[in-house]
C-alpha cells in the first residue's frame, strides 16, 4: 500500500500542519473524507485484507494517541489525522510513524520551550501529565491541560507529518 499511499499522505499531513500551525485546530472536514477514502482505497485494492489492515492502522493511531488525548496532553484533531494516516499505511508502517513521531514530537517541544524560556515549567507539566493519576493537595491546584490559560502549546500535526513521511522510507 506504500506507493498507493504516498501522494495522499504526504497531502494531507501537509495541509494539516499548515492549518494547525495557523489556527491550532486540524478540522474534520480534512481528516474525516481522508480516513474513509483510506479505508476504501485498502478494501478496492486489497479486499477483505486491505480493508482489516486499514482498520488496524486505524485502531493502532487510536489506541497509542488515545492516552494522551484522554490526559488532556493533545488534541482530537492529532488523533484523528493519526487514525487517517493509519489508514492508509496500516498497522506496521504506522508503528514506524508512530515512534519517528513520538521523536520529532519530543524535540519540537524542547525547542519550543526553549523558544519561550519555559523549559523547566515545560518538563513540570510532562511530569504532571504521565503522574496525572496521583491527587496533588491544595485546593487552587489544577492540573496542566490543553485548556490550561498559562499552558504552552505546540502544533503537533509537523509531527504527526515527520512520522509518517519519514515512515515511508523506513518500510
Amino acid at each position: 500500500m506504500a506507493s498507493i499511499a504516498w501522494w495522499p499522505t504526504v497531502a494531507l499531513v501537509m495541509l494539516a500542519s499548515i492549518t494547525d500551525l495557523r489556527s491550532r485546530r486540524i478540522p474534520n472536514w480534512l481528516v474525516l473524507p481522508f480516513l474513509g477514502a483510506g479505508i476504501v482505497a485498502s478494501a478496492v485494492g486489497f479486499g477483505w485484507s486491505g480493508f482489516e489492515r486499514s482498520l488496524g492502522g486505524i485502531a493502532l493511531a487510536v489506541v497509542i494517541m488515545g492516552g494522551p488525548v484522554w490526559l488532556h496532553g493533545i488534541g482530537m484533531g492529532d488523533l484523528k489525522l493519526c487514525a487517517a494516516v493509519g489508514a492508509w499505511i496500516w498497522p506496521a508502517q504506522m508503528v514506524i510513524a508512530l515512534i519517528a513521531m513520538g521523536i520529532a514530537g519530543g524535540a519540537m517541544a524542547l525547542a519550543w520551550a526553549a523558544f519561550h524560556g519555559s523549559v523547566g515549567e515545560s518538563l513540570d507539566g510532562v511530569n504532571e501529565l504521565i503522574s496525572g493519576f496521583r491527587r496533588r493537595e491544595g485546593p487552587h491546584y489544577r492540573r496542566p491541560t490543553l485548556g490550561s490559560p498559562t499552558a504552552l502549546k505546540l502544533p503537533y500535526a509537523p509531527a504527526i507529518a515527520i512520522g509518517a513521511v519519514f515512515s515511508f522510507y523506513s518500510v
